[in-house]
């Protein structure tokens, strides 16, 4: 019997981090766990999934909430603790996957088989895919790309002792700029190989 193995891949935006993780789902056949993990969620809780993506790995504003005796009254952060909960089941019944963010290599890092990456990029690389993706000019570009870093961020070092793309809490961090993102699935892939075989000895 295969262990389980759980891929965690971070990413700026603009990196084709998302699109690396689609395709390593693909080539490992594991489900993909990313933002259609709300809709899983809003059935468990008879909710509306457009109402759950508002708050979509949003930084909670201290401003407008307050947590008392252990309740919190943030929106933002009802929906992460839904996902963390939700991740948290799935990694306790055995089962592997592939998450996309949701400060999954810190929620998860106990769990025997996880596999933790980070995907960065070269700024007029990531500035070119975004145009190219989102049909933007440079500088809207430029601020589309500092603006949802910035959410990222604040979001995950919200809830994380490790900080946001800081290597030392990532089994990998890789620059896709570099090789490019079929190559750079490449690699990750004989990456993981090697670890699963690993955890098979």
């Amino acid at each position: 019997m295969k262990k389980r193995v759980i891929i965690s891949v971070g990413r700026e935006f603009g990196s084709g981090g998302h699109v690396i993780a689609e395709e390593l789902s693909k080539r490992f056949s594991l489900p993909l766990y990313d933002h259609v993990l709300l809709e899983q969620i809003a059935q468990e809780k008879n909710m509306d999934r457009k109402h759950l993506e508002k708050y979509d790995e949003r930084p909670v504003n201290k401003f407008l909430s307050r947590t008392v005796r252990g309740h919190s009254s943030s929106l933002q952060d009802h929906v992460a603790q839904f996902q963390f909960d939700f991740l948290r089941k799935k990694a306790d019944a055995g089962e592997s996957f592939v998450v996309v963010g949701r400060c999954s290599e810190d929620i998860l890092k106990n769990y025997d088989g996880i596999i933790t990456i980070f995907i960065l990029g070269d700024e007029e690389v990531k500035r070119k895919r975004v145009m190219e993706v989102y049909k933007l000019s440079a500088e809207d570009a430029g601020y589309m790309m500092t603006r949802k870093d910035w959410k990222r961020k604040s979001y995950h070092n919200y809830y994380c002792k490790g900080k946001w793309g800081d290597s030392r809490y990532y089994d990998v961090s890789i620059n896709s700029s570099k090789l490019g993102i079929d190559k750079t699935v490449n690699l990750l892939e004989e990456y993981i190989r090697e670890r699963m075989v690993e955890m098979e000895s």
